[in-house]
């Protein structure tokens, strides 16, 4: 598994097709996102990333994430 930072940038599956932005947090404990109820912990942390082209913000699992190489 790969693990994340604050300012990584990274890839993701969309409805759309892939896109990306940066890793804006990091979550070890549950927690309310958009509405929804995540599981995180240290083990399993998901993280919160922002889309470069919208500022849309999303919630994932490390799996869910790619890392690319900075701009």
């Amino acid at each position: 598994m790969t693990d994340f930072s604050t300012g990584d940038r990274v890839s993701w599956a969309t409805s759309q097709g892939r896109t990306q932005g940066e890793v804006v947090e990091k979550k070890t404990s549950d927690f309310d996102f958009a509405g929804q109820r995540f599981h995180a912990s240290k083990d399993e942390p998901a993280f919160i990333v922002k889309s470069e082209k919208t500022d849309a913000q999303a919630a994932h699992k490390a799996s869910a994430l790619r890392k690319l190489s900075p701009r």
